[in-house]
C-alpha cells in the first residue's frame, strides 16, 4: 500500500529564470502586465504538470508569487500602507510596495516597504506594515484563480495560506502611523477574514488547505501562544471549511508541539530533515483525529536523500498511525532549491550524481510513499541511492589531509588583532586623513548588459582572455574615474569581473562545484546560483589581488579590497552535510586569511570582508545562539586578524534584524561596519546606541533595491537622525548595499546626492 505524496511548494522562477526575465522586461516598460501574467500562468501550469507526472497526489497552489508570498498575503488582507493607496493600478501598486515608485511627472515618490530574511534562509520577504487605522479587507481572487487554473490542468489543488499568527508575527507596526499597534494585538480583526476565506474555499470545492505557521518552531511568548490558541479555535470550529494541514518547517516544535496537536487541525506537518528527533514526540502526542505529514525530503539542500534513513522514519510513523494517517512530503517548500539537475550538462559527472534538485526530489517523495509498508525497501530508486551515497562517502575528493591539519593547528592568538580598536583607529586616521562623514560604497557597481554580454562571450570562447581582460580594465578605469568625479573618499573597483559575490570566490577555491542553471530566488527577480561545497576547502592561489592592485594604480585615493566573508560563503552555498558546518567555515576562513595577507602585502590598505549572512545563520531557538555565534565570530576574526593595525577592515551586513546579536557584531571587531538601515528609516541605530557600539559605522542612507533616486535633503535627514544617536566621529556615509542591480543613471544621481549630503553634514553636524 502506498501513502499520499506531495510537496509544500515548488520553485517559482523557472528552470531558465523565465519569471526573472519577464519581470525585468515589465519593469523596464518593454512589456505589459498582460505579457507578464502570460509567462506566470505558463510557469504555474508547467510546474503543476511536473508534480502530477511525478506522482504527487496533491499539488500546492498559491505558492507562486510575482515578487513575494508574504507580500501576497498582505495584499490578500488589504494591508497596503497609505503611501501606496493613490496608485490606482493594482500591478503597479504591488511592485511599488516591493520596490518603491518614483514618477516625477505625476509627483509620485514613495519608498518601498522593508525587506528582511525569511527565517534562516537567504530568501528575502517584504515586511507587512500594520497602521493605527488599519482596515482589513479580504481579496481572495488570486487564491481562487490558482485553484481554477490547477483544476483545468488536471491536478488536485491544495492552496497554501500563510497563517494569521505567523503573518502578524512577521509584520511590523507602521513607522509612519502614529499609535500603530503591535501587530499580534490585531488578530481579532484578521481572524474573521481567514474564516471568510476558508468558507469560500470550501464552497469552491477545495478539500485541503495548507496553513503555514512556521513561527511555531520559534520561541514564543505567552501572548503569541495565546494568539495561536485563539486562531486555531476560530479556524477549526468555523463551518464550512476545508480540511486543514497545519504546516511547520525549519526546525522542531519542541514545547509548541502541544499547541499544534491541540489545534483541532486535521493534519500536522513536521520537518524531519532539520529536526528528525521530533518524530517520536509527535507520534505520541498526535490525537486520533489528526494525520501526520512527514517532511522527509529536504526542501533546502541539493543532496540526494538517504532513502533508507527516511524510510525508517516513514515506516515508524505508519506502524504507529496506520497508512490512512500518514503522508510523505518535502520538509518545506522547494523555493530554496534549483528546479532540475538534468538541466546541468557540464557539471562534473561524479558530483552531479550526488545531487537532487526539485524535480528529482519529487521522485524521492514518490519512492518513499510507495515503499512505506515494506520492511526492507527495494526497487531502482533505493538501490541507486544506496550506491551513490556509498560512493560519495568513499570518494577521496571530499577530504584533504593538509586542510584538516591546518584547521587543527588554529590557536586563540590567531583570532585577535594585535592592538585594540582605539589604537588601530588612530593609526588609520593618521594614514588616510579622511574627513568626517567619509563617503564610500559597498562594493559593486552596475553590471550592465554590455558587461553581461562580454562575460557570456568570454565563457563561450567567442572572445579571447586578453580581450576580455582589456574590456574589464576599461570598465574598472571608468568606475574609478566616475567615483573621483563624484568625490567619494574611499573607492571600490566595481567588481566587473565577478558574476556573484559568493560564486566568484567558490570558483577560485578547491572543494567547490558549480552549476549552470542552478538558480534560486533571493528576492523578486534577484536570483543566485549557490556554489556546492562538496569537499575540503583551500585556496590554490590569490583570488582578488590583481584587480585590487590594478584599481589602486589608477588613483591616489584608497581603494578597498573586496572579499566575501567565511560565514556568508558558507551560508550562501549548498554546504556538504557530512561534517559540521562550523568545520567547513574554519576551512573557508583560513583560505580568506591568506588572501587578506596577500592584499596587504600588495599595498591594499582598506579591505572589506562582507558578512551579510551572520544574522541569517542564527538558529531559530535562542538556546542555540551562543554556540553558533561563537564559531561564526571566531571565523571572521580568524580571517581578518592577520593584518597590521593601520590596515582598515570593513564589513557589511544587510536585510536582517541585528538588534538581538549586537554583542556578537561588536565582537567581530571590524574597524568599520556598514549596515542596511534605509528601508527601516534608521530604526536599527537606536539599538547600536543602546549597546554603545564602539567602532565606526556606516548606516545605509538610501535603498539600492529600489529604482527611486533619493534627494540630498532625504539623505541629510538620515545622517542627522544617525548623528542624534551616535557620535558624528563614528559615522560613514554609504548606500545600504552594492549597486550591481542598478542603472548607471540611477547610481550617478543617487551618489551625487549622497556626497552632497555628506558635505552638508560635515558643515552642520560635525561637532556632534
Amino acid at each position: 500500500m502506498t501513502l499520499p505524496a506531495t510537496c509544500l511548494g515548488f520553485p517559482r522562477i523557472g528552470v531558465a529564470r523565465e519569471l526573472k526575465k519577464s519581470l525585468e522586461r515589465y519593469w523596464s516598460g518593454a512589456t505589459t502586465a498582460v505579457d507578464l501574467e502570460i509567462v506566470a500562468t505558463d510557469l504555474r501550469r508547467r510546474h503543476w504538470l511536473a508534480m502530477k507526472e511525478a506522482g504527487m497526489d496533491e499539488v500546492p497552489t498559491n505558492d507562486f508569487a510575482l515578487y513575494d508570498h508574504v507580500l501576497d498575503a498582505a495584499v490578500m488582507l488589504g494591508v497596503v500602507p497609505s503611501r501606496f493607496r493613490d496608485i490606482e493600478d493594482p500591478t503597479t501598486r504591488y511592485f511599488a510596495m516591493a520596490r518603491g515608485y518614483q514618477d516625477p511627472a505625476l509627483g509620485v515618490d514613495v519608498r518601498a516597504m522593508e525587506m528582511t530574511k525569511w527565517f534562516d534562509t537567504n530568501y528575502h520577504y517584504i515586511v507587512p506594515e500594520i497602521a493605527a487605522d488599519q482596515v482589513f479587507t479580504l481579496d481572495a481572487a488570486k487564491i481562487l484563480r490558482d485553484v481554477d487554473e490547477a483544476r483545468a490542468t488536471g491536478v488536485k489543488p491544495r492552496p497554501v495560506i500563510l497563517g494569521p499568527v505567523s503573518f502578524l508575527l512577521l509584520s511590523k507596526a507602521a513607522a509612519e502611523s502614529t499609535g500603530a499597534p503591535e501587530p499580534i494585538t490585531v488578530l481579532g480583526s484578521v481572524l474573521p477574514l481567514y474564516q471568510q476565506l476558508f468558507a469560500m474555499l470550501a464552497k469552491h470545492g477545495v478539500e485541503w488547505v495548507q496553513l503555514d505557521e512556521p513561527c511555531l518552531v520559534t520561541d514564543l511568548d505567552n501572548r503569541s501562544r495565546e494568539a495561536y490558541e485563539r486562531a486555531f479555535a476560530g479556524l477549526t470550529k468555523c463551518s464550512p471549511r476545508p480540511l486543514i494541514m497545519l504546516t511547520t518547517y525549519f526546525g522542531s516544535l519542541n514545547e509548541n508541539l502541544s499547541l499544534a496537536t491541540r489545534s483541532g487541525c486535521d493534519a500536522l506537518h513536521v520537518d524531519l530533515v532539520r529536526a528528525p528527533e521530533q518524530l517520536g514526540e509527535a507520534l505520541s502526542a498526535l490525537p486520533p483525529a489528526m494525520s501526520l505529514s512527514t517532511g522527509l525530503v529536504s526542501g533546502r539542500d541539493i543532496w540526494r536523500t538517504d532513502l533508507d534513513r527516511a524510510h525508517a522514519m516513514c515506516r515508524r510513523a505508519v506502524t504507529v498511525l496506520g497508512t490512512d494517517r500518514v503522508r510523505v512530503a518535502t520538509s518545506c517548500s522547494m523555493l530554496h532549491v534549483p528546479v532540475d539537475v538534468e538541466a546541468e550538462t557540464k557539471l562534473d559527472v561524479e558530483v552531479k550524481s550526488w545531487l537532487s534538485f526539485a524535480a528529482q526530489k519529487l521522485g524521492e517523495i514518490r519512492a518513499l510513499a510507495d515503499a512505506a509498508t515494506e520492511v526492507v525497501p527495494s526497487g531502482r530508486a533505493f538501490d541507486e541511492a544506496r550506491a551513490i551515497l556509498s560512493s560519495r562517502r568513499a570518494s577521496p575528493r571530499t577530504h584533504d589531509k593538509s586542510v584538516r591539519d591546518r584547521v587543527a593547528s588554529v590557536t586563540q592568538s590567531m583570532l585577535t588583532r594585535s592592538a585594540p580598536f582605539a589604537e588601530r583607529a588612530a593609526a588609520q586616521h593618521a594614514r588616510f586623513g579622511l574627513p568626517q562623514f567619509p563617503t564610500t560604497t559597498i562594493g559593486s557597481f552596475p553590471q550592465t548588459s554590455e558587461i553581461r554580454a562580454a562575460r557570456a562571450a568570454w565563457r563561450a570562447h567567442h572572445i579571447t582572455d586578453a580581450d576580455y581582460e582589456t574590456f574589464l580594465k576599461q570598465e574598472t578605469a571608468r568606475c574609478i574615474a566616475a567615483q573621483e568625479t563624484l568625490d567619494l573618499d574611499v573607492l571600490v573597483h566595481g567588481e566587473f569581473e565577478r558574476n556573484d559575490m559568493v560564486e566568484h570566490f567558490g570558483e577560485r577555491l578547491a572543494g567547490f562545484a558549480f552549476t549552470k542553471n542552478g538558480w534560486v530566488q533571493s528576492y523578486g527577480s534577484r536570483c543566485v546560483k549557490p556554489p556546492i561545497i562538496f569537499g575540503d576547502v583551500m585556496r590554490p592561489r590569490p583570488m582578488t589581488v590583481d584587480w585590487a592592485t590594478y584599481a589602486q594604480s589608477l588613483t591616489t585615493r584608497p581603494v578597498k579590497g573586496m572579499l566575501t566573508g567565511p560565514l556568508t560563503i558558507l551560508q550562501w552555498s549548498f554546504v556538504r552535510d557530512d561534517q559540521p558546518r562550523s568545520e567547513t567555515c574554519v576551512q573557508i576562513a583560513l583560505a580568506l586569511r591568506d588572501e587578506l595577507a596577500d592584499l596587504e602585502r600588495a599595498g591594499i590598505s582598506v579591505i572589506q570582508v562582507d558578512e551579510p549572512a551572520i544574522r541569517e545563520g542564527l538558529p531559530l531557538r535562542r538556546k542555540d545562539w551562543a554556540g553558533y555565534l561563537r564559531w561564526a565570530v571566531d571565523a571572521f576574526r580568524l580571517t581578518t586578524s592577520v593584518v597590521m593595525n593601520d590596515t582598515q577592515i570593513h564589513t557589511h551586513m544587510c536585510y536582517s534584524e541585528f538588534g538581538e546579536i549586537l554583542g556578537a557584531i561588536i565582537e567581530l571587531d571590524a574597524d568599520v561596519l556598514s549596515i542596511e538601515s534605509s528601508r527601516s528609516n534608521m530604526e536599527l541605530l537606536s539599538d547600536f546606541a543602546r549597546v554603545g557600539y564602539p567602532n565606526e559605522i556606516g548606516p545605509g542612507v538610501y535603498d539600492i533595491h529600489s529604482p527611486r533616486v533619493p534627494s540630498t535633503d532625504e539623505i541629510f535627514g538620515r545622517l542627522e537622525m544617525a548623528s542624534n544617536v551616535l557620535s558624528s566621529k563614528q559615522l560613514w556615509v554609504n548606500p545600504d548595499c552594492g549597486l550591481k542591480t542598478r542603472e548607471w543613471s540611477e547610481v550617478n544621481s543617487s551618489l551625487k546626492a549622497m556626497v552632497a549630503a555628506a558635505k552638508r553634514a560635515r558643515a552642520q553636524l560635525g561637532a556632534r
